[in-house]
């Protein structure tokens, strides 16, 4: 066999991995959205038949589904999870959905726009040169990472109907607090109402505390 067609191989070869890694990539999805009474971390209003509850992921390995590594550029994902036993629509247009540290930080969820300035530096986005060659490899935008993982994982509607559960990921900037960020920590969820009145739920206070205490403790270091 020649050289040219070794190399011909080769790079056949190494093409239909990359399309194999990117196909499995694209397939990876987040587990079904269970009842929210379901997770650890809940807080239930039986007079207003509903609850909602908060399932962070603090380990790269237990959502690897997610594009980009958002949790080793300091975002907590939490996956908020609402379950309406009502009769009632309810909508989530005006909500508000915070993260409370053991200080009493007031962490809003990040936007789109505040996990790119985080992930997306200048570096990356002017591509990087090979050494000795004036070839520019220009870094896929990390942009259009973001955006698919808050189209795929994040809430894909306002409304909750009635006897339903809708979930989704919002990520929360923990650079700054104390390690662990999560312990007296709490989630707060307010300003949910039925989709036909303005009339507010009592809000949602889902200690984190559960939560932390169900996951493997870190290995002391020597």
């Amino acid at each position: 066999m020649s050289s040219r067609s070794r190399s011909v191989l080769v790079l056949s070869a190494l093409a239909s991995a990359l399309l194999c890694v990117a196909a499995h990539a694209a397939d990876k999805k987040a587990p079904p959205a269970r009842p929210a009474a379901q997770y650890i971390a809940f807080d239930t209003h039986p007079n207003e038949h509903v609850t909602v509850a908060a399932d962070p992921c603090t380990d790269p390995k237990a959502c690897d589904f997610f594009r980009l590594p958002y949790i080793q550029h300091g975002f907590v994902p939490v996956r908020v999870i609402i379950t309406n036993d009502s009769d009632h629509a309810l909508t989530l247009e005006d909500v508000r959905i915070q993260f409370i540290s053991a200080n009493r930080d007031i962490l809003p969820a990040a936007t789109v726009e505040d996990i790119n300035r985080r992930l997306f530096t200048a570096r990356s986005a002017l591509g990087t040169k090979i050494p000795l060659t004036p070839i520019t490899i220009h870094h896929a935008p990390i942009d259009k990472k973001v955006t698919q993982d808050d189209t795929d994982f994040g809430f894909s509607s306002t409304t909750v109907n009635p006897h339903s559960t809708l979930a989704g990921y919002l990520f929360y900037d923990i650079r700054e607090l104390d390690d662990p960020a999560l312990q007296h920590a709490e989630l707060y969820v307010k300003m949910i109402h039925p989709l036909d009145t303005k009339q507010q739920l009592f809000a949602f206070t889902i200690p984190l505390d559960k939560w932390l205490e169900t996951q493997p403790k870190p290995t002391p270091s020597h």
